[in-house]
């Protein structure tokens, strides 16, 4: 067993080899949100990660940074109706349940693996989340019931092959749901010159464009990387 971190308010990951016939390495990690100063202030979010599987089972600096301001704006996230998009091991998703948000967590359909580790995180932390198998580009009839308020995705522009398929389904939900928006983080890599035609493809405008550590306490920022970015994107009513 390996800790890293200390207890200042950051994130701890406690690693423990798995015994199972796979011998994959698995981790336990502690996510703060509150006050570092008093700890009756905050609560701390528990994740199950997979070290040897693909990246929707690890905790991604994206994923750290939005769940950092969904605690930051948890009054505009408490009684909203929430869906995280590829939730992965969904730190977020579940920080605004935490906050008293209504949330479903989706990821692939096919990914039958990631959405079993998100039930165990749900479980793990006490949170009655909503699970739900979503592909994206594809219309089938769960997307017709699903009508949030907030839409997160932490990391979801990382291969561009899927970016097309990404904001038909950001711009569907967002029509389903008038005054609906949806908050990204992504790392600002070459791709950005796509993502500007396909929001303006799927009729989409962005309202809001942060540098991601702009508001990320100095203990947790000093543990990540990368050029990230924060974004609010909502349906371009021209």
């Amino acid at each position: 067993m390996h800790s890293d971190g200390g207890n200042d308010g950051g994130d701890t990951r406690v690693t423990t080899a798995d015994s199972s016939e796979f011998a994959q390495m698995t981790t336990n990690s502690l996510h703060w949100f509150g006050n570092s100063y008093d700890y009756n202030d905050g609560f701390t979010i528990q994740i199950l990660e997979n070290m040897r599987e693909e990246y929707g089972m690890f905790v991604w600096p994206c994923s750290v940074i939005l769940a950092e301001y969904v605690w930051q704006h948890k009054s505009r996230f408490s009684g909203s109706s929430v869906l995280e998009l590829g939730a992965g091991t969904s730190l977020p998703g579940l920080v605004a349940a935490k906050v008293g948000a209504d949330v479903t967590l989706t990821d692939n359909a096919d990914r039958l693996e990631v959405l079993d580790n998100i039930h165990k995180v749900c479980e793990l932390n006490m949170l009655s989340c909503k699970v739900k198998g979503l592909t994206w580009g594809v219309l089938d009839a769960p997307i017709f019931d699903m009508h949030p308020n907030i839409i997160l995705g932490a990391d979801v522009l990382y291969d561009t092959s899927a970016f097309d398929d990404l904001f038909s389904t950001v711009a569907f939900l967002l029509e389903n749901t008038p005054g609906s928006v949806f908050v990204t983080t992504y790392h600002n890599r070459s791709g950005h010159h796509l993502i500007e035609f396909l929001m303006f493809k799927w009729g989409l405008k962005c309202i809001k464009l942060v540098d991601g550590f702009s508001f990320m306490p100095s203990n947790k920022a000093s543990g990540l990387g990368g050029n990230i970015q924060l974004a609010e994107i909502v349906l371009d009513s021209r």
